[in-house]
């Protein structure tokens, strides 16, 4: 029986005001070359247009399921023959911004069989440093 299937998932979703406009961000949250930059080892898009996460020199399929330019995209992770299943863990980012104050706000929502939430804040809290640190902001 495959882990999933006794495994229940985790809606882990926490906020991050960034310093950078969206127009500077998106490319960061939706391009294979921008993630390789801050999430993982490394991001390649195979002929299919899938992408490849490279966490620990282990592949982790995702496509995209949905994306609005300079506002989110969201990944929707494989199983190891490359489908989709059902309750897919995804990956989705969002960037908000206020008219008011003019701050950015990158929202990430990472459901996942991970259940331990000082572990996915800290992981989440280095991750969006290395970020920050890339778009200068």
């Amino acid at each position: 029986m495959p882990l999933s299937a006794t495994r229940s998932k985790h809606r882990f979703t926490v906020e991050y005001p960034i310093n950078a406009s969206p127009k500077i961000l998106y490319p960061y949250l939706a391009s294979a070359s921008g993630l390789a930059r801050w999430f993982c080892q490394d991001v390649k898009i195979d002929p299919d247009h899938r992408l490849n996460f490279i966490w620990d020199n282990q592949s982790h399929y995702a496509e995209i399921s949905s994306h609005r330019t300079n506002k989110s995209v969201r990944f929707v992770f494989l199983n190891d023959q490359k489908r989709s299943v059902p309750d897919a863990s995804y990956l989705d980012f969002s960037i908000e911004s206020s008219e008011l104050t003019q701050e950015v706000f990158l929202r990430v929502v990472d459901y996942s069989e991970e259940t331990d939430e000082i572990e996915l804040q800290e992981m989440w809290d280095n991750l969006i440093l290395t970020l920050r640190e890339q778009v200068g902001g």
